[in-house]
């Protein structure tokens, strides 16, 4: 049995706002707000919050196609901005839709190098993957993705879980006002391995390796090796006490600390990071995939980092959406049957965080 490949984490971080009027977005484009790019073939979708009924805001889309899969695939993430559903899981959708990449041939071809404006999302660090870059000979991009088996649906099971979808989801209606749905400023996202973070520490935590056999073989004491001395020669220490005693908030800050601005983490397959004790039910609370009845797994995370970003569109006013980490959970065979019109919906897990004010 072949080894499974090591699992990278991306990193998403702020790359510019998104001008309309000078870059054309398409279901290829990573961003933040705006309204939400569709696949080819799939009907538009209108989601409502889960406890006030009101329409969702999209807050961010994501392209994500998986290693080995024909399918183009994206995700779209929506939350409701109303004060009191802030912070609540049964405020946030998440919609996955994919489309074969013949379906989408000629009907939404890549933006006009010409119209990208500097940094665009499809500016990546050389080390760093295309996350929905597309190429000659992997139409996927150069994303981090996990080999995957494409679930068959039966068209009856497909139809069936179509049907469940619709139930939940509220289609756009021709009376509906467009105005009635809340759009956010609109930013790309780029990003960057997190392994490419850690090269600087790394060469640190060696030196100080070094530092302490010294001292024991020597029988000497010397100074702390953390880039620079302490006040009058003094040896500096620098020690991290969790908060409160919250060893979980403790690694998740630590974690983020050579990215603070950080605002999505994507791993599909891996680890999700919390901010604070998740529910001893989590199985419970990560169902199985209402459409093939299979499990699923941690996919990305949004980080508090991109609250402050979350600006209506209109007026530059922050939206009242809070949260600590909104964690996606998706059908780990990515079950979907060609010619499908709705898009499938997931898990939103959200976690809140009392210190938010600190990343604003």
């Amino acid at each position: 049995m072949a080894s499974r490949p090591e699992e990278v984490t991306l990193i998403g971080v702020c790359d510019g706002q998104l001008d309309s009027k000078r870059y054309q977005s398409s279901y290829l484009t990573n961003k933040v707000g705006g309204p939400p790019d569709w696949l080819p073939g799939i009907s538009l979708q209108s989601t409502r919050c889960g406890r006030c009924g009101a329409p969702l805001a999209h807050v961010v889309q994501v392209y994500c196609p998986l290693e080995a899969s024909p399918y183009h695939r994206n995700l779209h993430l929506f939350a409701c901005p109303g004060v009191e559903c802030s912070g609540r899981s049964d405020s946030w959708r998440v919609l996955r839709s994919q489309c074969l990449e013949a379906e989408s041939a000629g009907t939404a071809s890549r933006p006009d190098p010409a119209q990208e404006a500097p940094l665009a999302a499809t500016d990546w660090c050389d080390t760093a993957d295309d996350w929905g870059m597309e190429d000659e000979e992997d139409w996927g991009g150069g994303m981090k993705k996990e080999i995957h088996k494409e679930a068959a649906a039966a068209p009856e099971a497909q139809a069936a879980c179509e049907t469940d979808v619709s139930s939940q989801l509220q289609d756009l209606s021709l009376g509906e006002r467009q105005e009635d749905v809340p759009v956010l400023r609109s930013f790309f996202i780029s990003v960057v391995e997190e392994s490419d973070l850690f090269g600087e520490e790394d060469d640190l935590r060696h030196a100080q390796r070094l530092l302490r056999e010294y001292e024991r073989r020597e029988g000497v004491a010397v100074g702390e090796l953390d880039g620079g001395e302490g006040k009058g020669g003094e040896e500096k220490y620098e020690k991290t006490k969790a908060r409160h005693g919250d060893a979980v908030f403790s690694r998740f800050m630590k974690k983020i600390s050579l990215c603070p601005q950080q605002i999505m983490r994507y791993c599909r397959g891996g680890k999700p990071l919390f901010i604070s004790e998740p529910p001893s039910n989590m199985a419970q609370v990560v169902s199985a995939c209402g459409c093939c009845g299979g499990s699923r797994t941690f996919e990305l995370q949004l980080m508090p980092a991109l609250v402050s970003l979350l600006q209506r569109g209109d007026s530059g006013v922050e939206a009242e959406l809070e949260f600590g980490t909104v964690l996606v959970y998706t059908c780990t065979n990515s079950c979907w049957t060609t010619g499908s019109k709705s898009a499938m919906e997931e898990i939103c897990f959200v976690q809140t965080d009392p210190d938010q004010q600190l990343f604003k």
